[in-house]
């Protein structure tokens, strides 16, 4: 398979040269292991607003632990091994950062599912288990790489990789909590240096979980101007204003879907990426229901959604099911129009209430994350 290439990709290289001089490309290259550590490493370095995933990281790294713990890296009789308990690599897990909720699920079988998804052919999985007597044991032929007619072990390089990612992670959620942090205290300042800030969150750089809250604020306030009339009969109608609601916290799992508007139903999502494969599952989880997207882009409304009539023309070719996605793809809102509606909502005199919203959802997120402020400060 081809390996994706992202941020922390040449960390993983990195490290693999610092055990293996010069041979970390061939090495990863030639790891299963190390490919799918890879793919699951993509959101180390970003400010993404996705789910760390660590429960597959972590299922690896406490028996590769174990392995090392018992100097399998450098003796023979793995085979002999009695094998880890169960209740030991749990209650280790719990005591990783970010942790400490994690259940069974991906020591019993959804590593092992998922890292057959990616490899349909290889003859390994990452986890053996003896369901009998509650033991586990890494596969140490996944371990074990020929390269140049020598059999090396990278256990230890799989170690210091997902110490690596933890870390990276850890700086990231930082630097969120920081931001969290700045704009709670926000509503301390003038209303005008806090205007000045939220401006300044709407750069394409921002952490993507504040892009989020500074969107759904700006968003809900300029709505909320906006009326519409209905009724079941020409003579009786009712005036509703148009009111945007936050489905969850930015990383929740929730289909796809960050805003609702009532009375009229749209549904938002909002995405740091330009990938239409994305979008499209995003449309497809609601089942093809028209999807507006707020993009953390600069680049120009007509010219992204011409990348997504492109990219959808080259996965799908048949015409009518690119018509199809392309109408369910309702709006496209780019930073710049995010500017624009955030100026009309300063001249509605409803700044404040922006400023409001933005310290409300922040204290959501900060509150979500107090146990991981603790993994991280202890």
């Amino acid at each position: 398979m081809q390996i994706p290439q992202h941020d922390f990709t040449q960390t993983i290289i990195t490290i693999l040269n610092k055990y293996f001089p010069d041979y970390g490309d061939n090495i990863l290259s030639n790891s299963q292991l190390l490919q799918y550590i890879n793919i699951k490493t993509k959101a180390a370095n970003r400010g993404s607003k996705s789910r760390a995933s660590f429960a597959n990281h972590y299922a690896i790294y406490v028996l590769i632990e174990d392995y090392l713990q018992k100097e399998f890296h450098i003796k023979n009789g793995y085979e002999d091994y009695e094998g880890a308990q169960y209740t030991a690599l749990l209650m280790r897990q719990r005591e990783l950062p970010f942790g400490s909720k994690l259940q069974n699920h991906a020591l019993n079988h959804r590593l092992n599912e998922e890292f057959k998804r990616y490899f349909r052919t290889s003859p390994y999985l990452p986890i053996i288990r003896n369901s009998a007597t509650n033991r586990y044991w890494i596969n140490e032929n996944l371990l074990k790489i020929q390269i140049d007619n020598q059999i090396i072990n990278i256990a230890e390089s799989v170690r210091d990789i997902i110490d690596g990612y933890i870390l990276a992670r850890m700086n990231s959620f930082n630097e969120f909590m920081i931001y969290c942090q700045k704009l709670i205290e926000i509503q301390d300042q003038s209303s005008e240096t806090a205007i000045e800030f939220i401006r300044s969150l709407l750069k394409p750089n921002i952490d993507a979980r504040v892009f989020e809250i500074v969107s759904y604020a700006i968003l809900k306030q300029y709505y909320a101007e906006q009326k519409i009339y209905w009724g079941w009969s020409r003579d009786e109608l009712n005036i509703e204003h148009l009111i945007l609601y936050k489905t969850g916290r930015t990383n929740a799992n929730d289909g796809g879907i960050d805003f609702v508007m009532k009375p009229l139903g749209r549904f938002f999502q909002v995405t740091e990426t330009i990938d239409a494969g994305k979008y499209f599952l995003d449309i497809d989880k609601v089942q093809k229901y028209p999807v507006t997207f707020v993009i953390k882009t600069e680049q120009e409304v007509e010219y992204l959604l011409n990348k997504i009539e492109e990219q959808a023309r080259t996965r799908y070719q048949i015409k009518a099911i690119i018509k199809k996605y392309m109408e369910c793809v309702e709006e496209v809102i780019n930073i710049p129009e995010l500017i624009l509606r955030f100026n009309k909502v300063l001249e509605s005199q409803r700044g404040i209430q922006v400023i409001e919203d933005i310290v409300l959802q922040s204290r959501v997120e900060f509150n979500m994350e107090e146990e991981l402020a603790d993994d991280l400060i202890s």
